[in-house]
């Protein structure tokens, strides 16, 4: 089994130890939890929203700016699967 570094991200050097079989499987888990990234985005822009229209920008505006910040990153492991998938000539 390939280590994760501190954050559950793996590398691509990492993703490329991995069998077919289980790039596949990162790579239908990377689709579904980009659906739940979108979801939680759009629930923090509400309330970063909230926030706004109530006149109460601070740490209650804050935290979700960082949390979105954070889910933004994400994707560059999504595009180091994607390259290992296209060079084993896999479908995502």
């Amino acid at each position: 089994m390939v280590e994760l570094d501190n954050f559950g991200v793996m590398t691509k050097d990492e993703l490329s130890r991995l069998s077919d079989q289980e790039l596949i499987t990162q790579a239908k888990k990377m689709k579904s939890a980009s659906i739940v990234h979108a979801v939680l985005i759009g629930f923090m822009v509400g309330v970063i929203l909230f926030s706004i229209w109530k006149n109460t920008v601070g740490l209650f505006t804050l935290i979700p700016l960082f949390l979105i910040y954070k889910v933004f990153h994400k994707p560059e492991q999504y595009k180091a699967l994607k390259e290992v998938l296209k060079e084993r000539n896999l479908s995502n």
